[in-house]
């Protein structure tokens, strides 16, 4: 098993528990006080691109090649010459990395433009989700990229209606789609996930009433935590039972007389709510595909325009199934989520054991989508998933899946700075605190050195400013503040990467730009060994006279 480093002293990061290869911790507390590098981005932004305390040190990086197989197995290739798709400067000479072109566009029919090729995964019925979602939300919009409300929000809404198996009223819903929509400026999309539960609801149907025109519908066949649908855990009985009467599956059972004398004696404390598995009443994939078209022309048929799907580490069936069937439906963008994070509430055996993991789902998603367009087939749009945080990890994943890869979809990177943001508003404007989930009753070391107010807490305070303008500023959360941090981090350093390849343009962008480290690498992902690459020129160079 590969391991990697708990801190980085050069970027003056600490992970508070075991760290995983996005350089997040393997458990991340919505209170914690610091500092992976991630939680520090929020603050410096494009700062933490470099080791700290210039000036006065010298830094250096191990710079090996690990063992297995695993995007920390890929290395970014950098040229000394030449550009693609580049600006008029550098015909001259003068080009910038700053040059850079980040954006990007998906879709079918209708094509989504986002300001950087980022997207914050689905975020549903899980309470953290919900807790934090105003910053998420307002945070997404203001930066240009899509969010996704996950799977079972109307279900588990305590207030919505549900009458003859018809959702009427959702509040929950609602001020999940208007915390977005409030800051949107046309980049970007607010995606509604469907699960079983929400189909059977009507939830698509109370969408289109509501919100035709402004969302994008997602069908769900799974994720990169889990194969078993999703879960949430309840400590409240009442709740349970709410649950139970709404159809869901509660376990244990709190229709049992012994459990609710467990729950009350406290030998049971929670309940865990799941959902029900889709498609096991279909054997062969031919069913799967007749099932999956007339789901789609149904949405087609309630006026949405913008359909997606969302994948899971399943094996190479599933794998290929959804790409010809979001393929052949025309949909407008696919997500594929490797094994094993989560942003909810997963079995962790499950997350550890279960599943393909991100870099070879990902080369066989790239090997099947190359299928199909040999043989003259539009291939859907497609997102990878899977354990990115880092610059370095996203521009490989978008250079393992080109053409076909849009976007990277992440999940946990992109709520810390909602946790990070609340926690600071609600030290600095303690009447929001319980509004907006604070944990903190006062800042910790990690935020005070930096400053006392937002303004100086905040590198990209003034950039969120100049965007929304001063009195937006007012009641802007501060978790869309620290959004904005972390994904100009991402940005520049995506955009200093693709300046090292000198592309341009994120369509610019292919597989000769990343290598593999090792031979086992290679063989997995049909990317070229990186001694390999570009040898046949070199030894060119080497034969030419002069």
């Amino acid at each position: 098993m590969t391991t990697f480093p708990k801190s980085n002293d050069a970027l003056g990061i600490v992970n508070r528990g075991n760290a995983v290869e996005s350089g997040l911790c393997s458990l991340c507390q919505s209170d914690c006080a610091g500092k992976c590098e991630v939680w520090t981005s929020c603050l410096k932004g494009r700062e933490l691109l470099y080791p700290r305390n210039f000036g006065s040190t010298t830094a250096g990086a191990g710079n090996i090649s690990p063992q297995g197989v695993g995007y920390h197995s890929l290395r970014i290739m950098g040229y000394c010459h030449g550009a693609r798709q580049a600006p008029p400067s550098a015909a001259k000479g003068d080009a910038l990395f700053t040059e850079v072109n980040l954006e990007t566009s998906f879709g079918a029919k209708v094509k989504t433009v986002c300001r950087a090729p980022f997207m914050a995964g689905a975020l549903g019925s899980t309470f953290i989700a919900a807790k934090y979602w105003d910053a998420l939300a307002a945070g997404c919009a203001i930066c240009g990229v899509p969010i996704v409300i996950g799977e079972n929000v109307v279900g588990v809404d305590r207030q919505s209606i549900i009458k003859d198996g018809r959702v009427t009223q959702s509040p929950e819903m609602e001020r999940r789609l208007n915390s977005y929509l409030k800051y949107f400026d046309g980049q970007g999309v607010a995606i509604v996930q469907l699960n079983v539960e929400d189909a059977r609801n009507g939830v698509a149907q109370y969408l289109a009433e509501r919100y035709r025109d402004k969302v994008m519908i997602e069908l769900k066949w799974g994720q990169g935590a889990k194969n078993i649908g999703g879960e949430i855990q309840v400590n409240n009985l009442e709740y349970a039972d709410f649950l139970k009467n709404r159809g869901y599956l509660v376990d244990p059972d709190c229709a049992k007389e012994e459990v609710r004398e467990a729950f009350k004696s406290k030998a049971i404390t929670g309940f865990a709510r799941h959902s029900r598995l889709g498609y096991t009443n279909l054997d062969s994939w031919q069913e799967v595909r007749e099932d999956f078209l007339k789901h789609v022309q149904s949405l087609r048929d309630l006026g949405f325009e913008r359909i997606s799907l969302k994948t899971g580490a399943y094996g190479m069936e599933a794998l290929a199934l959804a790409i010809r069937l979001a393929s052949e439906a025309k949909l407008d963008l696919l997500t594929i989520d490797g094994a094993g994070g989560g942003t909810g509430m997963s079995p962790w055996d499950m997350m550890e054991h279960w599943g393909v993991p991100p870099v070879l789902l990902h080369a066989k998603a790239w090997e099947y989508a190359s299928i199909l367009a040999c043989s003259g087939k539009k291939v859907v749009d497609l997102s990878f998933a899977g354990g990115f945080a880092r610059s370095s990890s996203i521009f490989k994943g978008l250079a393992l899946g080109a053409p076909f890869a849009k976007l990277i979809c992440m999940g946990r990177a992109l709520m810390i700075p909602g946790f990070l943001g609340s926690n600071i508003e609600g030290v600095l404007k303690p009447a929001n605190k319980a509004k907006v989930n604070g944990n903190w009753d006062s800042l910790p070391k990690t935020v005070s050195e930096r400053g006392t107010t937002a303004e100086e807490i905040f590198s990209g305070w003034h950039d969120v400013q100049k965007k929304i303008g001063p009195e937006a500023m007012k009641e802007v959360p501060f978790g869309a503040v620290a959004m904005w941090g972390m994904v100009d981090k991402l940005s520049a350093g995506l955009q200093q990467l693709m300046a090292g390849a000198r592309k341009f343009t994120l369509s610019a962008i292919d597989r000769d730009d990343i290598a593999a480290c090792n031979r086992e690498t290679e063989r997995e992902t049909g990317l070229r060994f990186i001694t390999d690459i570009g040898d046949e020129t070199a030894k060119a160079i080497l034969k030419q006279e002069f």
